[in-house]
């Protein structure tokens, strides 16, 4: 299974592949499923509970010994690693839950539950530097397009676990020990470099947009299911047949790859070797342009290391050298390739982590407990909330990848000034929730759902204009801190802790009422507001970054020497 030479095959293929990989990624929002049932048959008080909500996060989003890999190893031995700790994880958790193992220590469990979500950042930090490096002058579509079928996942799950496995926990978990290795082992073949889409051809914006809208037709199939299975008595006929229906809208991004089999393009010609440095010089008009031999005509956009020819031999090289296209070592401008120690000395580097920590923290915060803000609210069913929020997720993480993609290319406007718009808007949904107005709930949900995958979207592009492809592994996974980190501060410690104060005032087994989470919903409100003005900051800053990469409309970046 080693990776293809660049030139071999067209990325959609592996784009398809991806789709599955993401869908069974998202298996870190089915703590709200099983929550419940661990609570139960382990006996925890709802700290202990949010203590292991924290343990999701925290698995979820360590991934920088992923993106490490990524830069060493090929696709399949990441993902080969995201399998074993999916099993591994979720074996332990199923024999806790199934009670085939009595009584489970508290550590144990954490243990297990942080292993098992890790699987997700080795699965999705595969597919994710695949495909931005296979799509690269279509970032914030491909990002939005893969997190927003993870956005998805949650829903899917939903559909099972509602449809299939008769709403048992401990199924679910068997389920997921044994169907997300399945899955990514059957997709692990077809996902892989390939050659660099060029954007050249016309009809790859038809397929980004056929791409787009068979995910929303999914998106809308899943909500409207769940919404009848909660309303009326659906047969497990029917419940099959709509699962299958389920199954097609996730194939539907092979049929690209199928078109272009049966009715192939014309083949475009190929990127010439430069050996001078004035022809290098000619696309961007000064001498920052270094570190690859391999560079566009002057008409096209500069693919940088990400489009490295294995053909070229040391002679070459060495030739290159002697006539000034490989240039001294420097340090990196923004928009050029940094190392991870170069990136996080500065200022941007921060700005975007402390933004992205206040908007998916507060978001996360609300999404780990929501069965409980739901019951504490007067829901019964609160897999209908889960399906909301994550239909809207899915909404925020789409939209937010398509709406920056055209205005970044149309007016230059910095991606993060998407995130400000967002967290404004989440302070909005958490002062619904503190108000328990009648009617609210379900609206202020979808509000933080929205938003909540917005400020994840806009994210993964974001590190990699500012930083570079090269090391966007490492970096957009450190990112990612952010959430397990603000999860133990707003989660952990804020809202479990509020939650068994005002349960042990009310004297039962579980909190009723706004005031289980209303101090929780004003503090994250406050979180959101500082949050909107350090992006505005960072928007201000990155704005000449933006300016340069998008000038006239196209994408354009130099490259440092350090490749």
């Amino acid at each position: 299974m080693s990776a293809l030479k660049a030139g071999s095959r067209p990325p959609w293929v592996g784009l398809g592949a991806a789709v599955w990989v993401q869908i069974a990624t998202g298996n870190v929002y089915t703590f709200p499923l099983y929550s419940a049932a661990l609570k139960t048959v382990m006996g925890y008080n709802q700290h202990q509970l949010t203590i292991l909500g924290v343990a999701n996060d925290i698995g979820e989003n360590i991934g920088i010994p992923a993106g490490i890999a990524c830069n060493k190893f090929p696709p399949w031995i990441v993902l080969s690693i995201g399998v074993c700790v999916c099993f591994l994880g979720y074996g332990v958790l199923w024999l806790a839950v199934s009670q085939t193992v009595q009584s489970m220590p508290f550590w144990l469990l954490f243990i297990a539950l942080c292993v098992a979500t890790n699987g997700s950042s080795w699965l999705g930090t595969a597919v994710l530097v695949t495909n931005m490096k296979n799509f690269p002058l279509s970032r914030g579509t491909v990002a939005g397009i893969l997190k927003g079928y993870i956005g998805l996942s949650a829903a899917v799950y939903t559909e099972v676990y509602t449809m299939v496995l008769g709403e048992s926990a401990s199924k679910l978990l068997l389920f997921l020990t044994l169907g997300i290795p399945f899955i990514c082992l059957a997709m692990m073949y077809f996902i892989r470099p390939c050659t660099p889409a060029s954007g050249e051809d016309s009809s790859e914006h038809v397929h980004f947009l056929f791409t787009q809208a068979a995910s929303v037709a999914l998106a809308i199939y899943l909500l409207t299911t769940t919404i009848l299975k909660d309303i009326l008595s659906i047969s497990d006929t029917i419940s099959y047949v709509l699962i299958a229906i389920m199954i097609i809208l996730l194939m539907s991004p092979i049929a690209i790859p199928i078109k272009m089999t049966l009715f192939p393009a014309n083949p475009k010609k190929p990127m010439p070797l430069i050996g001078s440095s004035n022809d290098l010089g000619a696309e961007e008009g000064d001498s920052s342009q270094t570190g690859s031999l391999l560079v566009p005509s002057s008409s096209e956009p500069y693919l940088g290391s990400f489009y490295e020819s294995e053909d070229v031999s040391e002679v070459d090289i060495l030739l290159a050298v002697g006539e000034g296209a490989v240039k001294k070592k420097r340090k990196p401008k923004r928009g050029e390739d940094f190392t991870f120690r170069e990136a996080v000395v500065k200022a941007d580097f921060w700005l975007l982590w402390l933004v992205y920590f206040l908007g998916v923290g507060s978001g996360v915060t609300v999404l780990n407990n929501l069965a409980q803000i739901g019951v504490a609210l007067g829901v019964d069913d609160t897999t209908v909330l889960l399906s909301i929020f994550s239909f809207c997720n899915f909404l925020g993480r789409l939209g937010a990848g398509a709406v920056s993609e055209h205005f970044v290319r149309s007016k230059t406007i910095p991606r993060t000034v998407w995130m400000a718009f967002a967290q404004i808007i989440m302070i909005v949904a958490f002062l619904l929730y503190a108000s328990a107005i009648s009617g609210t709930l379900y609206a202020a949900t979808a509000l933080l759902g929205i938003c909540y995958g917005v400020q994840i979207a806009i994210m993964i592009p974001v590190a990699s204009e500012l930083f570079g492809l090269k090391h966007f592994g490492v970096i957009f996974n450190f990112m990612g801190l952010g959430n397990p980190l603000a999860a133990l501060l707003f989660s952990g410690l804020l809202a479990g802790y509020v939650y068994d104060i005002e349960e042990a005032k009310q004297g039962g087994s579980s909190c009723l009422g706004p005031n289980c989470f209303r101090l929780t919903f004003y503090v994250l409100a406050s979180m959101c507001g500082l949050g909107s003005i350090l992006s505005i900051i960072l928007t201000i800053r990155i704005k000449p970054v933006y300016q340069m990469l998008y000038a006239g409309g196209s994408f354009r970046i130099s490259q440092s020497s350090d490749h």
